[in-house]
């Protein structure tokens, strides 16, 4: 049996690299962007991309390296599961051809989409399972007349690194599904702590209201002080509510991202509070999904201190991407406070929890402030 081409150096490399990339990421989408960034550059190929199937005809992700966001977006649509993809998906075979545009199953793109001839594309299995379509386009390469740009080598490589991509996707699900079982493990805890400590300060709060009512003839005074306790009632409700929900990682942050997610919390909060709070972004886009859940705690507690006890008129959150990192700032301009202080009067105003939330995803978070010059706590993650 003649053995099969064997990758040059430089290309083990490149291999191993592509290799140890995948199993670096936990997250599905983070997995899949990898994969395919992986593959464009292995076979120097100008477009490549991956879709993971849905079970009603389309795909449930789609990630695409060498087209930008824009034409991404003029693009439209993701595509359904027909022509070339079908094949790939559904009778689980290789497809190398010389242009694609050529072949009889080819139903055209729309518009916006780049013009892509040489082809190669195969499934990525788990098991007996198809659970992805991994293709290339445009080799860079001098096209023999008529050929394909890409090989029998490329095709051989690529297959490793689908059987690799299909180990990685499947622990990325596996630990996605662990994380979601986590979770529902936490709210129902969550739910039964509520129930119990909201149930007894409510329970109070009918009381003591009851009280208030049937003394505010006979004994306004001692009525009055029983509204008092009304109110500081209502209030431990509320913290404890506060609490309890802070500790929930929200949908919202998985659909719709972290700046969407911080624009919309923002916003509300500024209807909400007498001083304006106003959120800026820039050039942030997704980041991994601890990072991201850090984040927004950190902002979350950070604003919680500044709305509840700086008096300020107003703060300012943002988020933005440096050279080789993502800093997130907090500023107000209320009352400010020693940090020192702070410390030794055994307060933390939740500084301790937030510098746990950024050293546990690699970060660094700082303090400024000083009595009457407002305060800035900033947060910073690596990442590009």
């Amino acid at each position: 049996m003649t053995p099969g081409p064997r990758p040059t150096p430089g290309g083990l490399a490149a291999v191993s690299s592509a290799l140890l990339a995948m199993s670096r990421h936990l997250e599905v989408r983070d997995v899949l962007k990898t994969i395919v960034a992986s593959a464009r550059e292995l076979l120097d190929a100008e477009y490549a991309a991956l879709g993971v199937p849905d079970d009603h005809g389309g795909f449930a992700q789609f990630v695409v390296d060498g087209i930008s966001d824009d034409q991404w977006k003029a693009i439209g649509p993701l595509p359904r599961q027909h022509g070339i993809l079908a094949a790939m998906l559904h009778n689980a075979e290789t497809e190398r051809l010389a242009d694609v545009r050529k072949d009889p199953r080819f139903e055209g793109w729309p518009d916006a989409h780049p013009e892509m001839s040489d082809f190669l594309g195969l499934p990525i299995r788990d098991g007996d399972e198809v659970i992805g379509a991994l293709f290339l386009a445009n080799k860079r390469c001098p096209k023999p007349s008529g050929g394909c740009g890409f090989t029998a080598d490329d095709e051989e490589l690529l297959t490793i690194l689908a059987q690799h991509a299909a180990i990685a996707l499947t622990n990325a699900r596996l630990y996605e599904r662990s994380r979601e079982l986590t979770i529902a493990e936490e709210r129902s805890r969550l739910a039964h702590e509520l129930h119990d400590a909201v149930s007894q300060k409510l329970f109070s709060l009918r009381l003591t209201a009851q009280a208030a009512a049937a003394l505010v003839d006979r004994d306004p005074a001692r009525a009055k002080g029983e509204l008092h306790q009304v109110a500081a009632l209502a209030a431990e409700a509320a913290d404890e509510l506060r609490a309890a929900v802070v500790e929930l990682r929200p949908a919202a942050l998985d659909e719709d991202g972290l700046v969407a997610t911080l624009r919309t919390q923002i916003q509300v909060m500024d209807r909400a509070h007498s001083a304006h709070v106003v959120f800026d972004s820039y050039g942030v886009r997704a980041l991994p999904a601890a990072q991201e859940e850090a984040l927004l705690r950190v902002s979350q507690e950070a604003l919680h201190n500044a709305l509840r006890h700086s008096g300020a008129d107003r703060v300012d959150v943002v988020l933005e991407k440096r050279e080789d990192h993502v800093r997130l700032s907090v500023a107000d301009d209320g009352c400010g406070f020693e940090p020192g202080g702070v410390r030794r009067a055994g307060r933390h105003l939740g500084l301790v929890s937030m510098r746990d939330r950024a050293g546990g995803v690699g970060g660094t978070l700082t303090v400024e402030s000083a009595p009457g010059e407002g305060t800035t706590i900033t947060m910073e993650v690596p990442g590009v």
